[in-house]
């Protein structure tokens, strides 16, 4: 009979690569990871790692094993759903990841929501970069995350996940007056712009596409850290336009960015959940990229009545403006 909890070791050394990563995800030391493998290999009568320089790499057998583990460990988490479901419905501990203008804009009314239908559920929320949430809910840290990608920059689930949809926020260019010519910029408040790029308040035309970026290529600007999605996509946006941004501050919350902005220090490309209250000074022209909010969890686990809860509580959570979901896999 084959261990599931050395399936799970081996599906995660398919994803991430090394048995070092393994281990340090898991809070293994190397050598046990490595023995609970070879001890898969023996129950399995089949080699499953391969020697590849210093490293391993799973064989075609390994490879195989991988897929069924990932089918075995999905009905395991709907199992466990339904084995909740039976006993208490929601309760216990529910730890949720977000990152931070959803923590700040989205979540809070979600908790206080929970609070009142659910008060045996313990909900901990902490912080989560998107990249860093696929291995957070495989390894058990967290049960639910929210993760966001952008049009321009999709980012697909990893194995082992599934998600379900929130909303979708417009992206602006965050700008002090005057522009770099000298000239005052056509913008409006987040939630003034249509999809299209048309005006809804009726002061006329925007600039179209993202021929506002290219009037400020010589500008500083200021972004995200390295290896964030936020950073890509105004790297993204940016060639799309025709140049290399010269980055000169790296901020990642957006309450800060646009105080920098607003003391003149750079331009930034901000989500509308990040803008929704700009200081005095700054201007905000929409651009025609989307970012969209998913609620992830583990492959299977999206009946869990925790789970369930504090999707239905997100869901009602949205602030208006932005581009809701009102049920599973969105409308």
């Amino acid at each position: 009979m084959l261990d599931v909890r050395r399936l799970r070791l081996l599906r995660e050394l398919a994803l991430r690569g090394t048995i070092a990563a393994v281990a340090e995800a898991l809070s293994f030391t190397p050598s046990a990871v490595s023995q609970q493998l070879a001890t898969l290999e023996r129950e399995a009568g089949v080699a499953l790692l391969e020697r590849s320089g210093r490293g391993v790499r799973l064989t075609p057998a390994g490879q195989n094993l991988v897929r069924h583990a990932e089918a075995v460990l999905e009905r395991l988490e709907q199992a466990a759903a339904e084995l909740a479901e039976a006993r208490h419905g929601p309760a216990g501990p529910l730890r949720i990841g977000a990152f931070p203008t959803a923590s700040r804009a989205i979540v809070p009314e979600a908790l206080v929501r929970l609070a009142v239908r659910h008060p045996a559920l313990e909900p901990m929320v902490s912080e989560t970069d998107p990249a860093a949430v696929a291995h957070a809910l495989r390894a058990g840290d967290l049960d639910v995350a929210l993760i966001h990608d952008y049009d321009l920059v999709p980012s697909p689930l990893e194995p082992g996940l599934a998600a379900e949809e929130l909303c979708e926020e417009e992206m602006y260019l965050a700008s002090a007056a005057p522009g770099p010519d000298g000239q005052e910029r056509q913008s409006v408040h987040p939630g003034g712009l249509g999809r299209q790029g048309e005006r809804l308040d009726g002061q006329g035309p925007r600039l179209d596409g993202l021929e506002v970026l290219a009037r400020w290529r010589d500008a500083p600007w200021i972004m995200p850290g390295p290896d964030t999605l936020c950073r890509a996509v105004t790297e993204q946006v940016c060639r799309a336009a025709g140049f290399v941004p010269r980055v000169r501050h790296q901020v990642d919350e957006f309450a800060t960015v646009l105080a920098f902005v607003a003391a003149g220090q750079g331009v930034a490309v901000v989500p509308q959940l990040g803008a929704a209250d700009p200081p005095p000074g700054v201007r905000l022209t929409a651009l025609p990229v989307i970012r969209r909010t998913r609620i992830a969890f583990r492959s299977g686990a999206g009946p869990h009545p925790a789970v369930a809860a504090l999707t239905r509580a997100l869901r009602e959570s949205v602030p208006e403006g932005l581009g809701g979901r009102s049920g599973p896999g969105g409308a």
